[in-house]
């Protein structure tokens, strides 16, 4: 009769690597160190998260063990976990990123929350034309267009990169048919004369140039810079879509910006000072933070405010 193979040592498996992952992560300041571990084993394995404790008894094989070496040291030199996995969540969606992109953020969530809110308005039949300037990965559009999908959906990116990462993200989620992207510096390949927008939501640059270097370096060193700087004030991307956005959208349509928590003040001068027809409020996230500027552009001719 066969001799049965020696139990694995446990300090050989998995559930042991896990341990080690998470302390040396946490040595390093990571934030999340255990939530980072496990996401990185399970990316590995190539399991669910929900699933990775199946695994935790055996032993990683060689080819296992050093590709989870490699992310780690990579993580450990602050690449992103989004990066190393090329997946991020974000609303209900799982979405692909990559380094030409901005990585979807939570408080992103804020501007999708708001622009349903105005789409739900919309009188029933009525399919709005809506546009995302400055799409990235294509995280607000998508998640748009799946939550409402019976309006007009635009977006675009000046990055060619990354309008054909947000396609596939759009066709993983089966709504690519319904979603038009272009490549272009904001609004600029929009004809002033063609259909308005009744919705234009945006979450532009709005990190001062000067401060980008004093962020964690995550963000400094990894994300593209051209997604985070706004320019000496950081209001650089606000005043390029004022300028040129503004005359696309419909006269009662509303313009959304997400916003640095400090930048209400500056930007509803902005505003004022260029003489817009807008009726402005700010909508916060959830921790009180100011976030969602609401831009409602005023139906002069109709004397009504809001349309919808």
């Amino acid at each position: 009769m066969p001799t049965p193979p020696p139990p694995p040592d446990p300090r050989d498996s998995a559930a042991a690597r896990l341990r080690e992952a998470a302390r040396r992560l946490a040595a390093h300041g990571i934030d999340s160190p255990r939530s980072t571990a496990e996401i990185l084993l399970a990316f590995v394995l190539g399991c669910p998260r929900g699933e990775l404790f199946r695994h935790l008894g055996r032993a990683l094989s060689p080819q296992e063990e050093a590709a989870f070496q490699g992310l780690l040291a990579r993580r450990l030199g602050r690449e992103p976990t989004a990066y190393l996995t090329g997946r991020r969540g974000f609303w209900t969606l799982d979405l692909e990123v990559t380094p030409e992109v901005l990585i979807p953020r939570p408080e992103t969530e804020r501007l999708v929350e708001a622009a349903l809110e105005v789409i739900g308005r919309a009188p029933a039949g009525c399919a709005l034309r809506v546009l995302d300037l400055g799409c990235g990965s294509g995280a607000v559009v998508i998640a748009l267009a799946c939550e409402a999908p019976g309006h007009r959906y635009f977006a675009g990116d000046r990055s060619a990169a990354a309008v054909r990462l947000a396609r596939r993200n759009a066709a993983g989620h089966g709504c690519g048919g319904r979603i038009r992207f272009f490549v272009a510096d904001w609004a600029a390949a929009l004809r002033p004369g063609a259909a308005p927008f009744d919705l234009i939501v945006s979450n532009p640059p709005y990190i001062p140039s000067g401060r980008i270097e004093t962020l964690q370096p995550e963000i400094a060193r990894f994300e593209p810079r051209a997604a985070l700087d706004g320019g000496e004030d950081g209001l650089d991307a606000y005043r390029a879509i004022l300028g040129g956005a503004w005359g696309l959208l419909a006269p009662g349509g509303v313009l959304l910006l997400e916003i640095g928590h400090d930048q209400r003040p500056a930007l509803e001068r902005l505003i004022a000072a260029a003489g817009l027809p807008a009726q402005v409020s700010c909508l916060p996230d959830l921790s009180g933070r100011d976030r969602v500027l609401r831009v409602l552009k005023k139906d002069l001719a109709r004397k009504t405010t809001d349309r919808l």
